[in-house]
């Protein structure tokens, strides 16, 4: 039954070639825009290099400050005294490490300076992140804690002031100090905030790098969890961690809150903050239902537009179905047939839509909106575009499937579309 099924959907297509086009197209169009869009956001936050283990870590990029006398809110990065004194005292994670966000900074050549994106880190961090080297290593916690003059740096940057990825061992000036570079990384993307950078140095030579007891600093917190399922544990203990934070300044802070994120919630926490800054609520949910009421939604339009063409087909089609159901074909029959014939369509639109967003990912990547970054169609990407195929088909099909079971036999063979 289905293989007939398919065989007339496939018929039906090449038979109104203009009808078929006009469906392909809101069908294959639809799909690229949302293709495109989940493949940005699968590079921003799916796992690759340097952040193969994602879902493992955790991250936290601030810790919030309710002044008193109702003074507002300060929002600082955490220092190194909170991470020594707090952080890397925690049971549940398995490696605790730091890193700043990238700051501008100027490479001195013979004949023109360069402008880099510079980090300052740790030696656990090298452990948690997982980048490709071309040579040579990280810097050591030894290194770090001698605070020696040695860097990494990614690929383009050592082409561009070498000439050559081949630089271990060698000296480059950056802000007038001079730096050992231990290894060399293939270029990272910068939507990776809390991995990229274009050189990496010890933190310990950062001229914010205070050892008083300070909370507030310039450190993003990166743990690294045992496994997925250990996450929750980490979150747990961050929680309970804080609740134990001396104040230092108790006089001009009433408290401080700080949270443990996967790499998602560490953005949409901020993003859609409750007015109520004390609530502890990454708003992962709302972003979910935001986003996927704006993918609904985006879906809709064109579905309708799909559902009133649908309907035309089925009226010029009316002999046809009175003639099948003349002959005993019941309702379901028609509308499984209808189903089918639809979901074929958008299958076909599907397969468009993927080969269009390939395309149009293409052109992205040429144009380098943002340094380093390489957007794919990934097989979770692959595979929620056809689920999206799907879903497209049954949209715009039940409605004028259900309208076409309930034509009038009689009706329907005198060319008219009453329903019974």
């Amino acid at each position: 039954m289905l293989l007939s099924y398919l065989k007339i959907a496939w018929k039906v297509l090449l038979r109104r070639k203009f009808f078929t086009f006009i469906s392909l197209f809101g069908v294959s169009f639809t799909l690229m825009i949302l293709l495109v869009v989940m493949a940005m956001f699968d590079h921003l936050v799916g796992p690759s290099t340097p952040t193969k283990r994602i879902d493992r870590m955790l991250f936290v990029n601030s810790i919030r400050h309710q002044m008193t006398d109702e003074h507002g809110w300060m929002n600082m990065p955490a220092s190194v005294h909170f991470v020594d004194s707090y952080v890397r005292k925690l049971k549940t994670p398995e490696k605790v490490g730091i890193i700043t966000a990238s700051s501008n900074a100027t490479a001195f050549t013979k004949s023109k300076l360069m402008p880099l994106d510079l980090s300052y880190t740790d030696g656990s961090f090298w452990q948690i992140m997982d980048y490709d080297f071309l040579g040579g290593r990280a810097f050591t916690e030894a290194e770090v804690k001698s605070a020696q003059h040695v860097c990494v740096l990614n690929e383009a940057t050592a082409r561009g002031y070498f000439g050559t990825a081949d630089v271990v061992g060698r000296t480059i000036e950056i802000d007038l100090k001079r730096y050992r570079i231990a290894g060399v990384v293939r270029n990272v993307s910068a939507a990776h905030v809390y991995a990229y950078a274009d050189v990496w140095v010890p933190f310990t030579l950062s001229p914010l790098y205070y050892k008083d007891n300070r909370l507030s600093g310039e450190f993003v917190v990166v743990m690294l969890a045992p496994s997925a399922a250990a996450v929750p544990a980490v979150r747990d203990e961050y929680r309970q961690m804080m609740r134990r934070v001396d104040i230092p300044n108790p006089k001009e802070v009433k408290a401080i809150f700080s949270y443990a994120d996967p790499v998602l919630a560490s953005f949409t926490r901020p993003m859609l903050s409750h007015q109520d800054q004390t609530v502890d609520d990454d708003n992962l949910d709302a972003f979910y239902l935001i986003v996927g009421a704006l993918a609904l939604l985006f879906m809709l339009l064109p579905a309708l537009n799909l559902v009133n063409l649908n309907v035309t087909r089925i009226l010029e089609r009316s002999g046809e179905i009175g003639v099948r159901k003349a002959f005993g074909a019941a309702g379901r029959d028609l509308v499984g047939q209808f189903l089918v014939e639809n979901v074929v369509l958008a299958l076909v639109g599907g397969l468009l839509g993927l080969g269009l967003a390939a395309g149009a990912l293409a052109l992205v990547n040429n144009t380098h909106p943002i340094a380093y970054a390489h957007f794919s169609l990934s097989w979770r990407v692959f595979g929620w575009g056809m689920l999206l195929t799907l879903l497209f088909g049954l949209m715009s099909g039940v409605y004028p499937a259900w309208k076409m079971s309930r034509l009038n036999p009689v009706d329907a063979l005198r060319g008219g579309g009453d329903q019974k």
